[in-house]
Parts: structure tokens; sequence; C-alpha cells
């Protein structure tokens, strides 16, 4: 006797998870797939009229950062303090991270910077390939979610923020590169806490080993630095900026926010979405929250190591929902 076939599972686009046990909703994955496609497309139409400020960002500060690394990595060279007493915060060449970012920069401070510039662009450019490449260049998904983020995506390249490698590691998603984005921007270890959720003590272990050991690579290559790093991370580095944070219009607002969010991680971790609900946190909780830091969402898309088959985002099914 033959079987029923079974419906046809739509392909991989903004979709609703699928419930194996319930006929697909013809409407509402249509309705999401339509949401998804109208907000790539408003992403890239805010690209498009963000252009002429981003053309004068290239033509007046191309890759601006790389200037704040390369610095910061000159004064240690020339034995100098990588957190010079009285910086101004709101300068574009001040120097907010951890020391190994400038660490890292060391043997490229001995270099010209235009050559400099030209290597770290190059860097975050094939950050940004091998990103879409991790999240599957064969999923809608991804594309949608860059077209989303388009305009972060084009600011931090164009500035030559590290928020581009960053993103690459989020989205591979493993202890030891989840250690290593916290160790370059501080707050991307906060995505740890799905493993937290998700009662993986194992990688938690790890990632909490990795991270020991990076710190103490610093404390080894450079103590003094990370002394003083321990002195000026603190929320006096928020500075006079365009602030989305909630931080801007109430800092007990961001702190209550920001408790909500961490429990909100834990709870979803052992959900499809709970990967990219942490890396979302991880990016979204800072207190100095700009435009170009939105691009770390793309490492939401990421696959972590406990979890092969992915999480489900949104624009995202699952192997086993396409196979329901």
């Amino acid at each position: 006797m033959s079987e029923t076939p079974k419906p046809a599972a739509p392909e991989a686009g903004f979709d609703l998870p699928a419930r194996p046990s319930a006929p697909p909703r013809e409407g509402g994955q249509r309705t999401v797939r339509l949401l998804g496609f109208a907000s790539a497309t408003l992403g890239l139409l805010l690209l498009l009229a963000m252009t002429p400020a981003l053309a004068g960002l290239l033509n007046e500060k191309p890759l601006s950062d790389v200037r704040a690394y390369y610095d910061a990595a000159g004064r240690l060279n020339a034995g100098l303090p990588l957190y010079p007493p009285g910086a101004d915060v709101n300068a574009s060449e001040f120097y907010r991270y951890p020391p190994l970012l400038a660490i890292l920069f060391r043997p490229l401070a001995l270099l010209p910077y235009a050559a400099v510039s030209v290597i770290w662009g190059v860097v975050v450019l094939g950050a940004l390939v091998a990103t879409l490449l991790v999240s599957g260049i064969r999923r809608r998904a991804t594309w949608l979610w860059a077209g989303i983020l388009a305009f972060p995506i084009a600011w931090s390249a164009l500035l030559g923020q590290a928020q581009l490698p960053v993103t690459l590691l989020l989205a591979l998603a493993t202890p030891l590169s989840v250690a290593l984005a916290g160790q370059l921007k501080l707050l991307p270890a906060l995505a740890a806490l799905w493993w937290l959720g998700r009662r993986d003590w194992r990688s938690l272990r790890r990632f909490a080993a990795w991270s020991a050991a990076l710190v103490a690579l610093q404390v080894v290559l450079e103590p003094r630095g990370t002394l003083d790093y321990m002195r000026i991370a603190n929320l006096s580095q928020v500075g006079d900026i365009v602030n989305l944070s909630p931080y801007g219009v109430s800092p007990i607002l961001w702190a209550a926010l920001a408790a909500v969010g961490a429990a909100l991680v834990i709870v979803t971790a052992r959900r499809p979405a709970g990967w990219f609900v942490a890396v979302a946190y991880s990016t979204l909780v800072s207190p100095r929250l700009i435009a170009y830091l939105f691009v770390a969402l793309l490492g939401g898309l990421g696959r972590p190591s406990t979890s092969p088959t992915g999480p489900h985002v949104p624009g995202l099914a699952s192997r086993e929902e396409r196979a329901a």
C-alpha cells in the first residue's frame, strides 16, 4: 500500500519553524518571507540614502579606525603607555579595546601606515567574505540579513573596524573563537551565556580556559597595558556620540534591560533561535551602541559546535525543518 506523500517543505528563506506533526502554514510562511524581503529592501535603501555620507567618510577619513590600532601598537613598540592618561574618548584615534588587538598589530606598526591600511583592509574584507561562507552562501537567510545590515557592513568596512573579524569569530561559534572575540572586544564574550543556558559545561569550561589563557598571554606580553585596561574599562568610555543604546536615555533603564536580556539568552538557549539571541544580546547590550556594531548580528547565523544542524534564526530553516 502506497504511503501518502508528504507536502514539500519550503526552501530556506524567512521561514517559520516547521512542525513535523502539523501541516505547513503556507500563509504564515509567505508572510514571514515577505517581511524578510521587505526588511532587506529597506536595509539596501538605507545604504543608498547614506551613500553620500559614506563617500565623504571615504574621502576624508578612510579606514580611520585602523589609525587607532596602528598608533596603539606604535606606542607599545616605543615603550609608551597603551592607554595614555587624559586621552580623549571621543577622538577617532582613541584605543578602547583590550591589549590583544594592539599586541597583534605590533609587527604591522613597523610598516608604513599606507601599507598597513591596505593589509588591514584586505583582512577586514576577507573576514566579511569568510563570515558569509560560514553562514552559508546558498542560504537565503544569509543574503537577506546581508541586505538588512548593508549599511552597518559598509560603514564597518570603510572604517576598517575590527567588528568584522569579531563577527567572523562569532559565526564560527566555538569556545575558542568566542573567547578570542571577547579579548578583541570585551562584550562579544557574553555570547557564552548560550552554553550556560544549555548547561553545556564542557563548552563553557573550554571558553573559560581559552579566555584565561588569552588574558594570561596579554599579562605576559603587555603587563602594564593589561592592568591599565582594567582601570579604563568602565562606562566613562561611552563618550559623546549618537548613541543607539538605552544607556543614552537612562543608565538604570540600560542596566535593567541588560539583566532581562541575559535572562532571555539563558531561557532561549535550547530553542532553535538560541545562538542568534545570544549574539544579538552580546551586540545590543553595549552602552556605546553605534550603527556599525550591528554587523555582528551576522554572527548569529553561525552553527554552534554543540548544534551540528545550526540554530533557527529569522530567515533560516534548519536541515531537520526542511526535511520534515
